[in-house]
């Protein structure tokens, strides 16, 4: 879970991560330290929907694509925001003062969770148990990029590109496939069947619960540490090499496994090469395929009723088959 959420924070095109697990097995509370790891990025001061001030977003509400001259930016962290379960549509996608605009003929326009996560993350706790039309909206908006807010003929629209990371329990609910898909990584988290990892959890959070700034401060060290090192994977990233054998290979994997379409592919070639650039790889290697081949793949599997092994296993299978122990 930590390899995915971390190739996802390397490389925003792989679409996101869903993260299956029993209760009480800390999914939520690991995504959401993903906040305090990520490096600050740089926005446009005052701009509501965090724009870049080196390409703020077209349209922007605020205005930064015609303000002249540059523009004023300062730091801020990554958002990582929370969508609850019983958030309504407007709390959502915004919200449209419709008495300013019909009394003074202006657009006036309260952002909601699209807007405040755009540039970060999205966090959705027990996504299977969303409800529909919210998933409808949620999978438009990862489609295109854009969040379009329309009500009594008024129509707004605004930028909203985000990193989506759900979490679910599947006895709860099964998620529905058109979201499952938008997700490029899933993974299973389960309770940890080692005594010494069980205590080593008791003591982590009896340490937190007795003294939260001492615990704080004790990992800050740890914490800066993985945030250099996302920050410098992102920026060796694009001088990774994929050879056309390590290309083969993935087309190979998935053709054996009979995953449907392509995505699984691209899926598979954008997180080995993340991979590789967190390692400090200069290429991408069969051991990299190796290790997030089962993220990248297991949720998109057909059902085989004759196999009885799980999503994970039967991709384990495929990769010893494809790619040798």
């Amino acid at each position: 879970m930590k390899l995915a959420i971390l190739i996802a924070a390397v490389d925003r095109s792989i679409g996101g991560v869903m993260v299956f697990g029993d209760r009480g097995t800390g999914k939520s509370t690991a995504v959401r330290a993903l906040a305090s790891l990520l490096p600050e990025m740089d926005a446009v001061k005052g701009c509501r929907f965090h724009c870049d001030p080196k390409a703020p977003a077209k349209g922007c509400l605020d205005g930064c694509d015609t303000k002249k001259g540059k523009l004023a930016s300062a730091k801020i962290p990554v958002p990582v925001v929370d969508l609850p379960l019983g958030a309504t549509e407007d709390r959502v996608v915004g919200a449209l003062d419709l008495e300013r605009a019909l009394t003074r003929g202006e657009k006036g326009f309260e952002p909601g969770l699209l807007a405040h996560a755009h540039r970060g993350f999205l966090y959705i706790d027990e996504v299977n148990l969303l409800e529909d039309h919210l998933v409808d909206l949620l999978l438009d908006v990862a489609a295109s990029g854009e969040n379009i807010v329309e009500r009594e003929g008024l129509s707004v629209r605004h930028p909203a590109r985000f990193v989506l990371v759900g979490s679910g329990n599947p006895e709860e609910g099964e998620l529905r496939p058109q979201l499952l898909d938008r997700f490029g990584l899933s993974v299973e988290v389960k309770t940890p069947q080692v005594l010494a990892d069980r205590v080593e959890v008791l003591r982590r959070r009896d340490a937190y619960e007795r003294d939260p700034d001492g615990f704080n401060a004790k990992w800050a060290a740890r914490n800066k540490e993985t945030g250099a090192l996302i920050a410098a994977a992102r920026g060796r990233l694009d001088r990774v090499k994929i050879s056309d054998d390590i290309l083969e290979t993935i087309s190979k994997l998935c053709m054996a496994m009979g995953a449907d379409g392509l995505r699984g592919e691209l899926t598979v070639m954008r997180a080995a090469r993340a991979a590789a650039a967190l390692d400090e790889a200069k290429s991408v290697t069969k051991a990299h395929i190796k290790r997030v081949a089962p993220m990248a793949l297991r949720h998109r599997l057909r059902r085989n009723p004759l196999d009885e092994s799980g999503s994970t296993t039967r991709v384990e299978r495929a990769v010893g088959e494809v790619l040798g122990a």
